[in-house]
């Protein structure tokens, strides 16, 4: 290993199939954020949080089943970049789409908020992710 590179810290939590865990979600993150060093980019991070988390409880965690968000924090000497990952059981594969009336933008902030996403295989089900340079 890179003697400049710190091993990564990560943080993760486990929310079953309820609403209000999106909201859980975001204090969990914001409990880590002084910890981890988010700065400026807690507001983004927070608002990818609970669109991630929202998009798995809606379309990807079955009934009886639940969500792991973890925050990955990779720090080298010159940056730090932290990744956002929401695992799911379910089908599908997230998508950028046109808004449908209320419901659609979750994604494109994702896109806008954050430095890079994407979504990732795991077995059973997807990771949707989201990174930030701090």
């Amino acid at each position: 290993m890179n003697e400049t590179m710190q091993p990564p810290l990560l943080v993760e939590r486990f929310f079953r199939r309820e609403r209000q865990t999106v909201s859980a979600a975001r204090e969990f993150v914001r409990s880590a954020a002084a910890h981890l060093g988010l700065g400026s980019r807690l507001d983004d991070v927070l608002l990818c949080v609970s669109e991630l988390a929202t998009n798995a409880l809606v379309h990807g965690v079955p009934p009886g089943r639940g969500y792991q968000l973890r925050l990955l924090l990779n720090a080298a000497a010159t940056s730090r970049r932290l990744r956002v990952e929401v695992h799911d059981s379910g089908g599908g594969r997230p998508r950028l789409r046109e808004p449908d009336g209320e419901s659609g933008r979750g994604l494109l902030l994702v896109a806008a908020l954050s430095d890079a996403w994407g979504v990732g295989e795991r077995d059973p089900g997807k990771v949707a992710w989201c990174e930030f340079e701090l």
